[in-house]
């Protein structure tokens, strides 16, 4: 494919999500045609199909035979079989996260790609959130991260852990700034209204130091998407729902400092250190939308997707081994 091109992309799963994917890739009509949609759920798919004016398949396989790309966002127990198929027929992947639901399956999916020579994107959308992407300039270390994911109660997504519904993109986030093995994780939860953990606290240890704590619940009376990061003078905020970003650094002092600055005697030497604090100004954009443009990226341009199967397997790892230490 070259650089540029309309790719035919088929959609499958027409949920709450599924509709969301549904309408960006109409409103990227330069990159994507969307060829077919399909939903096991008969009455949704004639429903969505007459109402976004998209034709419908009566087969998961005679979408794949319309289309050089598929988009899978149905249920996480539905991915793995969905995408091995496409996989087989060399039909490039967005996925939603999680990939697919067990490590044995990650471990035979990333093999297949690899194999296929595919591109295959992941949902963690989180990584094209603006507040994240500004903050990188600053991420040089990290020591000690926290991160609260907090979600009011919605039914939908219940059919997997806390963990693999909401703290998985964190872990994500998490992995991407520390370039680090994991060292030892520990970790606790409680199921509450639901079968499975739904809420959860994770303590991530690396080889290089660096401590992660995340705590996720989707039994939260507000809704909170945070992380600190906080490395050698610096603190680093970022508010993924409201696109938000806080950067506190220290620098030493050279010569007399200017007295509106905010100065900060350190240590037995009384070590000056000016303090500035950032809150850049951040334009609004549509972390799905750039997403689902940037993997268009991938395929034209024959690269690695950001949010790669390695990526998504590395998580996946993390978080079952997270929710091991549950059980």
């Amino acid at each position: 494919m070259s650089e540029g091109k309309i790719v035919k992309i088929g959609l499958v799963g027409l949920g709450h999500l599924g509709k969301i994917h549904l309408k960006n890739l109409l409103e990227l009509s330069s990159i994507f045609e969307v060829v077919s949609v399909y939903d096991e759920n008969v009455t949704s798919r004639k429903e969505i199909s007459e109402m976004f004016q998209v034709p419908s398949v009566d087969s998961y396989q005679d979408l794949l035979s319309h289309c050089d790309v598929v988009d899978i966002v149905t249920p996480t127990v539905t991915h793995y079989d969905i995408a091995v198929e496409a996989v087989k027929l060399r039909k490039h992947i967005f996925i939603e996260k999680p990939m697919v639901e067990s490590l044995e399956e990650a471990k035979r999916f990333v093999s297949l790609v690899d194999e296929a020579d595919v591109r295959v994107q992941i949902g963690h959308v989180e990584r094209f959130n603006p507040a994240f992407i500004a903050a990188q300039q600053y991420l040089e270390q990290p020591m000690f991260i926290e991160t609260h994911r907090l979600a009011q109660f919605n039914p939908r997504g219940t059919d997997v852990p806390v963990v693999l519904d909401l703290m998985i993109h964190d872990i994500d986030i998490v992995l991407s700034v520390v370039k680090s093995r994991v060292k030892r994780i520990s970790a606790s939860g409680v199921a509450i209204v639901s079968d499975s953990h739904d809420i959860a606290n994770a303590r991530i240890e690396f080889e290089n130091g660096c401590v992660a704590n995340l705590t996720s619940s989707r039994l939260s009376l507000k809704n909170m998407r945070k992380s600190r990061f906080f490395q050698k003078d610096a603190y680093i905020s970022v508010d993924f729902l409201n696109k938000e970003l806080e950067v506190v650094r220290m620098e030493n002092v050279i010569g007399e400092p200017d007295p509106f600055d905010i100065v900060l005697e350190i240590g037995k030497e009384q070590t000056k250190k000016k303090i500035f604090i950032e809150k850049p100004d951040l334009s609004a954009s549509n972390a799905i939308k750039d997403e689902l443009i940037a993997f268009h990226g991938a395929i034209t341009g024959n690269t690695v997707p950001i949010v790669d199967h390695h990526a998504g397997y590395d998580a996946m790892e993390v978080a079952l081994e997270i929710l091991s230490k549950m059980s």
